[in-house]
């Protein structure tokens, strides 16, 4: 198996301000979306040979991307995938033009949920709902928390001091970015002392629900180099699904198997051994405080039970050793379900063009993407690895 390394390029993205934009429509945002990847790449509507849309929710078709683009009668594919949906539009883009199929095309990822009166606190009952019923996000992750937090002997308040230190570190880097939903600063004592979502995870361990839209525009890296000097190559792609859900009896609460299995294949494409060592930079699906704590041993960067300790001395922050979510992830940026993993790839983008502004990394080589959705045990998980021309 060959893989996917240094066979595709980005050069162009583009990424909307996400938030409550009652303002603006599901076909507006992929506008605004595509044509900042359009003036960004220098390409426009005509040089797009076929296009991905990943979306949850917004729409049952592609067809609403060709007629907000214009893009007349080219193939375009709607994608869906949980959360990681958006990152699978893209994984198939990137497909199509390394297996020569095209030169040019769009992945583009749109969720316009306030409108429809979504609140995060509801799931569909999948396969087996009989023996499995349907738990809310907020709760599903509860458990995942109280089972880490005895697994490893961590009392309550350092727990809640811990899963503080996390949200708060996504709150700040939110300030420094125009684009995300909530941009100021809570404090630790803010982040413990708010009301109770689903204990132990209260207000500010849960992220909110936002309208938003990203695109990428995928090509050749010969091609790009006739396009810009600061173009990222992709260098490993991963992704797993789970079969069994909480069925599965190897399975604790303490860790995500479907991120292990993803985060391996990528890095064997992209050829890290070393993740800690090696990555300057990775957007993670803090969909939840708990979430993001597991995710650091589940990708390798820290070793199991010990993420907390980690969090505690700044080695996840901007100006630590890792910086996790350097545009305040999920928990600040928002989380417009399709949009979400190429808003994560456009974090990556900008800074290694060294275009991040208050929250660039001296070292941004090589970057990864992460995105976790689904059922307790049952996830599907996409990893992205991206990295600089040499």
């Amino acid at each position: 198996m060959s893989g996917i390394r240094d066979r595709v390029a980005v050069v162009g993205m583009g990424c909307t301000r996400f938030g409550e934009r009652w303002d603006a429509s599901a076909a507006d945002l992929m506008v605004e979306a595509a044509y900042e990847a359009y003036e960004d790449s220098g390409l426009d509507a005509d040089d797009i040979q076929a296009a991905w849309l990943g979306t949850v929710s917004s729409f049952r078709t592609g067809q609403p991307l060709a007629e907000a683009l214009k893009l007349d009668y080219i193939p375009i594919t709607r994608v869906e995938n949980a959360c990681a949906t958006a990152t699978d539009a893209f994984r198939n883009a990137c497909y199509a033009v390394a297996a020569g199929v095209y030169d040019i095309v769009l992945a583009m990822g749109v969720e316009k949920l306030k409108d429809s009166g979504f609140s995060g606190l509801a799931i569909a009952a999948g396969p087996g709902s009989d023996v499995e019923p349907p738990t809310p996000p907020p709760s599903q992750f509860a458990m995942a928390a109280t089972r880490y937090f005895h697994h490893y002997d961590i009392d309550y308040d350092d727990g809640k001091r811990t899963l503080a230190q996390i949200a708060s570190k996504n709150h700040h880097n939110g300030t420094l970015n125009s684009k995300a939903h909530f941009q100021r600063e809570v404090s630790e004592e803010q982040i413990i002392n708010a009301p109770m979502i689903a204990w132990p995870l209260g207000l500010y361990d849960c992220c909110g629900v936002s309208d938003g839209a990203a695109a990428a525009i995928i090509t050749t890296p010969e091609i790009a180099r006739t396009l810009r000097d600061d173009y990222i190559l992709v260098k490993g792609l991963g992704l797993a699904v789970g079969a069994f859900g909480v069925l599965r009896n190897d399975w604790d609460f303490t860790h995500f198997p479907e991120t292990v299995r993803a985060s391996q294949a990528a890095y064997e494409e992209a050829g890290i051994t070393e993740p800690r060592a090696e990555i300057d930079m990775a957007m993670v699906h803090d969909c939840f405080t708990i979430t993001e704590l597991i995710i650091m041993e589940d990708l390798g960067f820290s070793p199991r039970g010990q993420a907390s300790a980690d969090v505690a001395d700044g080695a996840f922050s901007l100006e630590g050793d890792l910086p996790v979510n350097t545009d305040g992830g999920l928990k600040c940026f928002g989380h417009p379900i399709g949009a979400s993993g190429i808003r994560m790839i456009y974090e990556v983008y900008k800074q290694m063009q060294g275009k991040a502004g208050g929250r660039q990394l001296q070292k941004a080589d090589l970057g990864i993407t992460h995105n976790l959705g689904g059922r307790p045990g049952s996830f599907t998980c996409s990893v992205a690895v991206f990295g600089r021309p040499d």
